[in-house]
């Protein structure tokens, strides 16, 4: 039997953006920052409050509350938010309605948000990439300098099915497979959270938004949705499931974040450039951070923290995320850049995220465990 997640109270109107009035944070998303139950990535153990209680948001993608393709400070916000507000996110997936049919899934079960969107498509401002983002959000307060605080409350698959595609000029090996393409539809059970391979393989389902981006400096104006950056976007990092943070620096006023790229699951690598991409529902909470300063994101979990590094070449991409790493543990933990190299090397996990996004992206695993009479944020 087909299954597919539900959401509860959705109040959406036509522009795809509806407010669902005040609500009182959950004690986990209330705890503050550096307190017992832990310090976030580029903060000293100082307290940071709690945001105020805030208003609770739904944004559905529709063709005026979408970018398709890109990051950019010129973007026009389609939702203004306050810090401490809670917006649940509807992403797409990165397959289209046609490449679907294509591999075989009925077309009655294409999303009608999908079909709305593609069919709008020659009226919308569109590329450079080719991810449908929903956003861009506002969030008040926010500029240049801050850091915004994404917390991922709740991820849950939109859809009951994903797919998995690569071609004869994508993924990692292209020289292995010339002129070859392929597409699978894997189903999903999201009731017991697993995908369908194929005969015996099943993959447990750990959904995350491949691509969480704030805009990029003015000075670069609308970037591809394909590379990751200084602005996060197509980090593709696994580990950001639910319970999880990212921490983004923020360049432009508004911080103007976009969510999207839904993945069931991933291994570390992306390795043919796809996941299994479906379509999400996130509940995400959003706190303007003015006590962090970063140049690059971060990210936590409640057992580690997370130093990231992205570049053209794997060996510099590797070297930018010890060297994060190392500034994460100066920072969260007032160790000498020296003992911070050389915790890295004897209890990080140094671990590549993606190989398939034109820069490369590697990310460091530090666990908290290691720290003694450290509570992990729960």
């Amino acid at each position: 039997m087909r299954t597919t997640a539900r959401f509860g109270l959705m109040m959406v109107i036509s522009s795809g953006v509806s407010a669902l009035g005040c609500h009182t944070p959950s004690s986990s998303a209330s705890t503050p920052a550096g307190t017992s139950a832990g310090t976030p990535a580029g903060a000293r153990a100082t307290s940071w409050p709690a945001p105020a209680t805030g208003r609770s948001y739904t944004l559905m993608p529709t063709p005026k509350t979408v970018a398709w393709g890109w990051y950019d400070a010129a973007g026009e916000p389609v939702l203004h938010v306050n810090s401490g507000d809670e917006v649940t996110v509807r992403a797409l997936s990165t397959c289209s309605p046609t490449s679907l049919v294509r591999a075989g899934l009925d077309s009655n079960r294409v999303e009608q948000l999908a079909k709305d969107i593609y069919a709008a498509r020659p009226t919308m401002k569109t590329g450079p990439g080719g991810h449908i983002l929903t956003g861009p959000i506002y969030v008040e307060g926010a500029d240049s300098g801050d850091v915004l605080e994404v917390r991922f409350k709740s991820i849950k698959p939109a859809i009951d099915y994903a797919c998995n595609s690569f071609g004869p000029r994508s993924g990692f090996l292209p020289e292995d497979f010339p002129g070859k393409s392929q597409s699978k539809i894997i189903e999903l059970d999201t009731v017991r959270m697993l995908g369908r391979f194929g005969p015996n393989i099943t993959i447990p389902l750990r959904p995350f938004f491949g691509s969480v981006g704030v805009a990029p400096p003015p000075s670069m104006g609308r970037v591809n949705s394909a590379p990751p950056g200084i602005h996060a976007g197509n980090l593709d990092n696994k580990e950001l499931v639910t319970g999880t943070t990212l921490y983004i620096p923020i360049w432009t006023k508004g911080a103007l974040l976009e969510l999207g790229d839904g993945h069931a699951g991933q291994g570390n690598g992306e390795v043919d450039i796809t996941a299994m991409e479906t379509s999400l529902a996130g509940q995400i909470q959003l706190v303007v951070r003015k006590d962090m300063h970063l140049t690059w994101p971060r990210g936590e979990t409640p057992t580690h923290y997370i130093a990231m590094g992205i570049d053209k070449d794997l060996t510099q991409a590797t070297k930018l995320a010890v060297r994060q790493a190392i500034e994460l543990l100066v920072q969260v933990k007032g160790m000498t850049r020296e003992d911070a190299y050389q915790l890295v090397s004897v209890a990080g996990d140094v671990d590549v995220t993606q190989l398939v996004d034109g820069p490369v992206g590697v990310h460091v695993m530090i666990p908290k465990a290691i720290f003694v009479g450290t509570t992990p944020r729960q």
